[in-house]
């Protein structure tokens, strides 16, 4: 008996590489045993390396854990902390989509974060794309997994300190 015809009675889901059928969505209960974004770093030893390929590669495999927004911040390791550059793009959809060739140019570097995005709290929108990044002191890339329940009290305190939080 082939994969369709079980799925045809309702006793499973097929699954194959070259476009079977696609799953059905997940019940509410599996739903969020699943619900994890895609986070992955890359740091390579050669400081003249470029990161961007093996981040944009590893978010293409783990575009399964977000569809909704995807970002990769890097940076060169070899020069002095005090002038070094984060170079970010983020934007919503999935990763193909993205990261262009042109989006892809200016991710220089040997170090650099990268994240896909599983929606479960916010909108849509290129401001809840991830990784963030504060500029102070030197420069500080968060890619996380969940929620921030205290980001608007963090948010303020770092206003109140004048710093600038990027993220949009």
């Amino acid at each position: 008996q082939d994969a369709n015809a079980a799925v045809r009675k309702g006793r499973g889901h097929a699954h194959s590489c070259r476009g079977g059928t696609a799953r059905p969505p997940l019940a509410s209960a599996e739903q969020g045993k699943r619900a994890m974004c895609g986070v992955l770093s890359v740091l390579l030893a050669d400081g003249d390396a470029a990161c961007g390929p093996e981040l944009f590669d590893g978010l293409t495999v783990l575009q399964h854990r977000g569809q909704d927004a995807a970002g990769i911040v890097t940076a060169r390791t070899k020069c002095a902390w005090e002038a070094m550059r984060l170079n970010t793009h983020k934007g919503v959809g999935m990763v193909r989509d993205v990261f262009t060739g042109e989006a892809m140019a200016p991710l220089e570097g040997n170090v650099g974060v990268a994240h896909c995005r599983y929606p479960t709290a916010g909108a849509a929108s290129h401001h809840e794309a991830q990784p963030m990044y504060i500029n102070y002191p030197c420069g500080l890339v968060l890619a996380h997994n969940g929620n921030l329940t205290n980001a608007n009290e963090e948010r303020k305190v770092l206003s109140q300190e004048l710093r600038h939080l990027n993220t949009g």
